[in-house]
């Protein structure tokens, strides 16, 4: 059994994690509100691209397709670049992205493609390192940059792009968290590279003329559209990062409450045992005079 002194050290050094958990909440909560904000801003933007790219896409077929739109002719080679957090103390964030990244890499290595990572952020290396560590193409380190924002984005995108053009892959999936609310961050799979052609493409052959033609302002569109995708998981990210921090902080924060009470208790009975046991001590002594 723990001696006195031991039990309260430990309650102790637990009141003093309970008070930085606390404080990590606290802090998560007031960053939560202002990343929220830019993630669902960010959010009408990329829908209205999407309703644009759909107009140009059902108007464009064949030979005259840009390639980051038609794509290399094969699907055999994947790239899957995914965003994780550089910091820790967020539940089970990272570790639910790293689950989604394994499962969609192990489903299409069974279809007998060959499969690559692209990995941003710190937390996500690695974990898949320990499985897939000659397939880690390329790992964009974003713990120097406090807020990643689009400048990171764009240069995630034009390395992507630069890839792609090159030819070493012929279809990218992007993985990141979408953020719901505190409790719950969804892991995401979407097409990247090429860039899909969202179903409801507008093929009815309204009156709409482009200046310039459709596949110029495509050729222009398309790389901004998935600097843009990168953008928006770069924003969910934070978004999601901080809501799970939130969480878990206040669970921890919880927890280590708990545990202060059952240690008090515990430290409790014990000094009264050892009351006990003096005033025992004494009466028996005083008996034996």
């Amino acid at each position: 059994m723990a001696s006195l002194k031991e039990l309260k050290d430990r309650i102790g050094s637990v009141k003093s994690t309970q008070k930085i958990t606390k404080a990590k909440q606290m802090v998560a909560a007031a960053k939560l509100r202002r990343a929220q904000a830019a993630a669902e801003a960010a959010r009408p933007y990329a829908e209205r691209l999407n309703a644009v790219m759909a107009s140009l896409a059902g108007k464009v077929t064949g030979d005259s397709a840009p390639k980051l739109l038609a794509g290399t002719g094969s699907d055999r080679r994947h790239l899957l670049v995914v965003v994780n957090t550089d910091k820790g103390l967020c539940g089970g964030l990272n570790s639910n992205i790293v689950k989604e990244t394994k499962a969609k890499a192990e489903a299409l290595i069974a279809e007998g493609n060959t499969v690559e990572f692209y990995l941003v952020g710190k937390k996500g290396l690695a974990p898949i390192r320990r499985e897939y560590e000659d397939e880690i193409a390329k790992h964009f380190d974003t713990s120097a940059v406090r807020n990643p924002g689009f400048e990171e984005a764009a240069a995630v995108a034009t390395e992507l792009l630069e890839m792609f053009d090159a030819g070493k892959f012929d279809v990218a999936h992007l993985i990141y968290p979408v953020f719901k609310s505190a409790l719950a961050q969804d892991p995401t799979v979407q097409q990247l590279i090429p860039v899909p052609t969202p179903e409801e493409a507008d093929s009815s052959g309204a009156a709409v003329e482009y200046e310039p033609d459709e596949e110029e302002i495509l050729e222009e569109l398309l790389p901004r559209y998935v600097k843009t995708q990168v953008f928006g998981a770069l924003l969910e990210i934070a978004a999601s990062e901080q809501g799970a921090s939130m969480t878990a902080m206040d669970n921890a924060t919880r927890n280590a409450g708990e545990l202060i009470d059952k240690l008090t208790i515990q430290y409790n009975r014990s000094r009264q045992a050892a009351i006990t046991t003096e005033l025992i001590e004494i009466i028996a002594g005083a008996e034996a005079l």
